[in-house]
């Protein structure tokens, strides 16, 4: 699974990121920031990414356009990137039972 990482999380996360190889964030792309939510999107989509974000406006934007693009949206008080790499560990198995689900197009780690 190759994450695409939004513009809320740090691209610090990349480098601790090697069980998700090729994996990078919005400002590594040829998009010009702010980049829209829809161009996030058509993006992931056009190149096979599941996008990482704390965003919610992803969720909307699944729930009307189906999947692809996965989305792997994080709700949490603590949004350090420490935090998301410990629950990206912790849900390790989750993650990749979401990667190969037909059905799945949100998986939502709340904590």
């Amino acid at each position: 699974m190759k994450l695409l990482i939004d513009a809320n999380l740090s691209w610090r996360l990349l480098k601790h990121l090697k069980d998700f190889p090729n994996s990078i964030h919005v400002n590594q792309t040829n998009l010009n920031f702010p980049v829209p939510d829809l161009e996030i999107w058509n993006f992931a989509l056009k190149n096979g990414y599941v996008i990482l974000t704390f965003d919610e406006d992803f969720y909307h934007l699944s729930l009307r356009f189906g999947h692809p693009p996965k989305i792997i949206l994080i709700k949490s008080e603590n949004q350090t990137s420490n935090h998301v790499l410990e629950l990206l560990n912790t849900y390790q198995k989750e993650i990749l039972e979401f990667e190969y689900s037909k059905e799945d197009g949100i998986l939502q780690i709340v904590a």
